[in-house]
């Protein structure tokens, strides 16, 4: 009985392809919508974890301040010295690397190209603790450090302006008034946290950039790594505990910086984007429900076009439960191809979309048939009342239609 309802389905549907076309277009745009909507939602969440581990794993970050971003409140804020860096490294079991940091935006030079950039002063540990390798030469050394001498290590995007496809190891570009020795090349990262690309740096010695182009012995900024296994939230506890020893800060008084963890950081951006994915995928959801209303019209409209039909079968014998059915498996059958239609031109859509904003594609196998059952249902809801309708009808007054 299964069998030949749906073939009786295929075949009325065949019977007027242009209209079921049109019939299922919003359920096929429905699905779409949400499939889309959802795995580009997916990919920015991959991508903001993807930017935010490459800072480096257990990683935190201390800075002057309260708040972080354009207009955070430093002014005011003192910045750090060496010994806070030394102090953390120190008293703070949980710790195993700290690297103090200085930065400056300036315009680098070579031979005829410029590139404005930020220059990063810091210390051997600022590679470990972000989780940078080499694509050519060497990081600087302990005795460069401590002399402040000016040799630099430069990202692919400071590469690309001033020396396009050449190897910069071994040449000197300009910082200001002043020559500095390329000593290595990073490999590439991409675009790191917050939306900055994370390849355009250069870095340098710490002490170099102190004196050079700081002109002070501050440290804008700590980048603290803790220790695998270890619990980031009493690191950041001991750390905060221990600043505000070394800042004077009163019982009663706010911090004068800020410590951030990056996991924190990824998990709330991730929770976000999930929350605004969710929210626009209900409201694409709604095209589905228009769709089933089509659907139904549709299949009103082919009960009072087949009338006839459906007396001659009841007439012959065909219980009611079979024309039901029958107008049940067509209004089913109608939705589900357009779900599988929906999902083929959702996950195009989506893998075009996703290289367009550069995000990663991630094919979500549970949204997709969640989706095309969901579409299935749909032709339930919306097709029962029409085929009730037909297995209802009189046949006397059915064979008397014209």
């Amino acid at each position: 009985m299964w069998w030949n309802g749906l073939l009786l389905a295929v075949r009325a549907i065949r019977r007027n392809v242009l209209r079921s076309f049109l019939t299922i277009l919003g359920v096929v745009i429905g699905v779409s919508a949400v499939i889309i909507m959802v795995t580009l939602g997916d990919g920015a969440t991959q991508s903001v974890k993807d930017q935010i581990s490459s800072l480096g794993s257990n990683l935190l970050f201390v800075r002057p301040g309260q708040r972080l971003g354009p207009g955070r409140d430093s002014a005011g804020a003192p910045n750090f010295k060496l010994d806070d860096a030394e102090a953390i490294q120190d008293q703070i079991s949980a710790v195993t690397l700290v690297a103090p940091t200085a930065g400056a935006a300036v315009t680098v030079v070579y031979q005829a190209e410029n590139w404005s950039t930020t220059v990063t002063g810091s210390t051997s540990a600022y590679f470990t603790a972000g989780n940078w390798e080499l694509a050519a030469g060497r990081f600087f050394t302990d005795a460069e450090e401590r002399a402040g001498r000016t040799v630099c290590v430069i990202g692919q995007t400071v590469r690309k302006e001033l020396f396009g496809q050449e190897n910069p190891v071994g040449s000197q570009i300009r910082v200001k008034r002043f020559a500095c020795d390329v000593v290595g090349l990073l490999k590439a990262k991409g675009q790191g946290g917050f939306g900055m690309d994370a390849d355009d740096v250069v870095v340098m010695p710490l002490r170099a950039v102190q004196r050079r182009l700081a002109g002070n012995d501050d440290v804008t900024a700590l980048q603290v790594a803790v220790r695998e296994g270890a619990s980031l939230d009493r690191a950041t506890e001991a750390i905060t505990t221990l600043m505000r020893e070394r800042r004077n800060i009163g019982e009663h008084e706010d911090d004068n910086f800020t410590v951030i963890d990056t996991r924190q950081i990824a998990e709330t951006l991730s929770g976000t984007i999930q929350v605004m994915t969710m929210l626009l995928g209900a409201v694409a959801a709604i095209s589905l429900l228009v769709g089933g209303i089509g659907i139904m019209n549709i299949m009103l409209v082919s009960v009072t076009e087949r009338t006839r039909e459906i007396g001659i079968r009841l007439a012959i014998g065909a219980l009611e439960g079979e024309v039901l059915l029958q107008f049940l498996i067509e209004a089913v059958a109608l939705a589900s191809f357009g779900g599988l239609i929906g999902v083929i031109v959702a996950n195009v859509i989506a893998v075009v979309a996703a290289r367009a904003i550069q995000v990663p594609f991630v094919f979500n196998l549970g949204m997709n048939l969640l989706s095309f059952l969901f579409s299935a249902v749909i032709g339930i809801a919306f097709g029962y009342f029409p085929a009730r309708r037909a297995a209802l009808l009189d046949p006397i007054e059915a064979l008397r239609d014209e």
